[in-house]
């Protein structure tokens, strides 16, 4: 499984750090698991339903134990669904839900998604109508994945994935937010609403702060519109004029109103570049193919603003990475960075995939 955090998630412990305080109930709750049948991932079952008991005694609303327990269900539901596909790469689409089929956007989209289909990549969408239906019209139904959201009114979902295994329905926002970004290998945003904004700047924001893995991210207008254009003014204009952003932090997007460009950036980012995950203060970046050694000379020449001790060295897999094992024989560079300035991650990333 991709690690969405960049390994976070990987460097955790297996191994169950909570107790109820009652070594009897410890014994039991470790005979259910394994009557049960946990897998390998048993000890953290047991950590969960320890949570869950102490949850219990915490005296919480049943507002909260309801919203908790709802939630597990639909993580629990979607990363099974998602599961058989943990191999194909996928890319999101974002866009309005009241775009319609005659208007250049909801033909970009269509086009897109067909042309990624034919790279090898499956569609994400939140599966209604507009440009969610454009994407999964131009991917086609066994290519597509849908996560809806319940809402007060009507909604349902557009004729391609309406009916689809592949289709999940989700309570909450936060809930389907978090798997939009758990399962993408890349972003695709065209014309929208609040949504779409929405879902645009909680992909930066989680980029830019590195609480998530580093992936393309394409702004796609159609051509002679100004959607993307005018949302970039006012990034420049206002927030980078004022000082609430940096300049680095345009690096994390790119804005065409090309889908042939569009595609191509996010086929360019994968070039050389496979993963990359934190091993403590090191980040260790996972490639198809080594890198020369003038690649590297190069490598720390231009990106020595962003070391914080030693240099950009090339590295087979580290031992922190044992519980990868599928990606074991990759080639690696390994360096320690500052944690500061992610935007600049990305043009080292970009800078491998041209080296």
């Amino acid at each position: 499984m991709a690690d969405f955090t960049g390994g976070a998630i990987h460097a955790l412990s297996t191994r169950p750090r909570s107790t109820t305080g009652k070594p009897e109930i410890d014994a039991l709750i470790k005979q259910l698991v394994e009557e049960w049948g946990g897998g390998k991932s048993g000890d953290l079952i047991q950590e969960m339903i320890i949570t869950a008991l102490k949850m219990g005694h915490d005296n919480l609303s049943v507002a909260d134990m309801k919203l908790f327990s709802r939630s597990l269900k639909e993580l629990r539901y979607a990363a099974k669904m998602f599961a058989p596909y943990a191999q194909k790469k996928k890319v999101v689409v974002f866009g309005s839900a009241r775009i319609q089929p005659h208007e250049p956007s909801f033909i970009a989209a269509e086009e897109f998604a067909r042309k990624m289909q034919e790279h090898g990549y499956m569609a994400i969408t939140g599966g209604g109508d507009g440009i969610m239906g454009a994407a999964q019209r131009g991917a086609g139904r066994e290519n597509s994945f849908g996560l809806n959201i319940r809402l007060p009114f009507e909604q349902r979902a557009n004729e391609t994935i309406h009916g689809d295994h592949k289709l999940v329905n989700f309570n909450y926002f936060f809930t389907r937010k978090l798997n939009f970004m758990k399962e993408t290998h890349a972003v695709a945003l065209f014309p929208g609403g609040f949504g779409t904004m929405d879902e645009g700047f909680e992909v930066l924001t989680l980029m830019q702060t590195g609480k998530a893995r580093i992936i393309p991210l394409v702004l796609v207008d159609p051509p002679g519109g100004h959607y993307w254009e005018t949302w970039f003014s006012f990034l420049k204009d206002h927030l980078l004029k004022q000082g609430l952003i940096s300049e680095n932090d345009f690096d994390f997007f790119k804005l065409t109103h090309d889908v042939d460009d569009a595609v191509a950036e996010i086929m360019k980012f994968y070039k050389n570049f496979h993963s990359y995950r934190w091993v403590g203060s090191r980040m260790v970046i996972r490639l198809q193919q080594k890198l020369s050694e003038d690649a590297i000379a190069h490598l720390n020449g231009t990106f020595a603003d962003i070391v914080q001790s030693g240099s950009i060295v090339q590295s087979e897999a580290l031992p922190e990475e044992q519980n990868e094992p599928d990606i074991l024989s990759l080639p690696r560079i390994v360096l320690t960075p500052h944690r500061t300035n992610f935007g600049r991650l990305r043009k080292l990333i970009d800078a491998v995939n041209e080296a």
